[in-house]
């Protein structure tokens, strides 16, 4: 299994090249199902959630061809509506298959997806909101079967902010017949992202990037062109660790309009950014400034980045407060950032950090895709080396991360 060793201590100078965003190249991926034409992506990134999402797709028929970040999805030869429990249970995302085959086959049988270690991220709304459109939907044996004739359009009011429950009506509502209106919409940019590709292949949406979406549903969709939008949340891990290590580094192929909250608060940590239209330059010399926050749905703070700005409130000056509203389990990064010598203490959903002169480095253990991030930004900036193990589950989330900080200056190393 492979691991990252670390040896903290180097400031960070010069270019990174940000990747795709994951979070909207998987639901993208998925609204290949949706057409028999061939749908041309770019920008996507090489990560391991990727190929899992093409590993199912191609099982299901979707014919996939590969150049670096290009790809052709081509769904003429689909023949096969199902997603089994061994796909799915590495990977949440894969229950964004349901929407598109049901709205073009009038079928889909799609495993639960699992447990997930951040918390309880249930799929009920995905169920209540296509039963909404006529479906009939059953569960057996850990699996979801789901029948129509043809999805008709309704108004579907969610009980919560679900991302891949928007994505997943949205792409169904686009090939239902008359009119779907989604409120309570997720307005993440990666939803924006879907939504712009569906309206590339035809598809008829008013409201994109607000929480109220109105879906005219069509006969079909048809090919298209389309390039994933910057990964912001990759950018914000390289924002925090340059804030963190200290240094002069420009982030290229990103906007800083889909981060605004996250650079107010580095900023805050006084971090000097100044941005373009696809740049952002961010310079650190001095100790970080403490700051608190609170995560919660788009456009305020992602929880995406919460573990992140927790490993730079560990050396700031001051106390924080982070607060977690999201999931509800969402702090296991604290006893690994604990061990390397930050002072954390956990108030229900609230952590309470006590900034620290020094880190210092040790063994740890990694437990999500973003507690990942974390550790590798506090071991950058850490006296010593640190070894952070499990590090699979950073390679479901981010491009060939020691590769782009070794690039400018870190001491970064993958070992077996």
């Amino acid at each position: 299994m492979d691991k990252l060793l670390i040896t903290g201590g180097n400031r960070l100078s010069g270019d990174i090249t940000i990747s795709g965003a994951k979070n909207a190249a998987l639901p993208i991926l998925c609204a290949g199902l949706l057409t028999a034409d061939t749908v041309q992506l770019s920008n996507v990134p090489h990560l391991q959630d990727v190929n899992t999402m093409l590993k199912l797709l191609r099982q299901m028929g979707l014919r996939v061809e590969q150049d670096d970040d290009r790809y052709s999805l081509n769904g003429a030869a689909i023949d096969k509506c199902e997603a089994p429990y061994e796909m799915v249970k590495t990977m949440r995302a894969s229950i964004l298959v349901l929407g598109p085959l049901l709205a073009r086959f009038g079928e889909a049988k799609v495993s639960l997806p699992g447990g997930c270690a951040i918390g309880s991220r249930p799929v009920d709304q995905h169920i209540k909101g296509l039963q909404a459109m006529g479906a009939d939907i059953t569960i057996e044996a850990g699996y979801i079967h789901a029948k129509v004739k043809k999805l008709r359009g309704a108004r579907i009011l969610t009980d919560m902010i679900t991302v891949t429950g928007t994505e997943n009506l949205l792409m169904a509502a686009t090939l239902a017949e008359g009119e779907t209106v989604l409120e309570n919409a997720a307005r993440e940019p990666e939803v924006t992202d879907l939504a712009n590709l569906l309206v590339a292949m035809g598809a008829k949406i008013e409201g994109i990037g607000t929480d109220r979406l109105v879906i005219q549903g069509v006969a079909k969709l048809h090919g298209a062109s389309h390039t994933v939008i910057a990964d912001r949340i990759e950018t914000g891990t390289f924002l925090c660790a340059v804030a963190a290590a200290g240094g002069d580094v420009t982030l290229k192929n990103t906007r800083g309009d889909i981060l605004e909250v996250a650079l107010d608060k580095l900023r805050e940590a006084g971090a000097i950014l100044t941005t373009g239209s696809d740049w952002i330059r961010v310079q650190m010399s001095a100790r970080p400034k403490a700051v608190s926050f609170r995560t919660t749905e788009y456009p305020g703070f992602p929880t995406d980045m919460q573990a992140q700005f927790m490993a730079l409130d560990c050396i700031a000056d001051g106390i924080s407060r982070v607060t977690e509203t999201i999931f509800e389990n969402r702090f296991m990064h604290v006893q690994e950032l604990n061990r390397l010598g930050a002072s954390i203490d956990i108030d229900g959903h609230t952590a309470i950090v006590q900034g620290v002169d020094k880190l210092i480095g040790a063994p740890v253990m990694a437990t999500d895709l973003r507690a990942s991030a974390s550790l590798v930004i506090a071991a950058l900036a850490a006296q010593g080396q640190t070894l952070v193990d499990r590090i699979y589950h950073l390679d479901r989330g981010y491009d060939r991360m020691e590769v782009k900080l070794s690039a400018v200056g870190a001491n970064i190393e993958r070992v077996k």
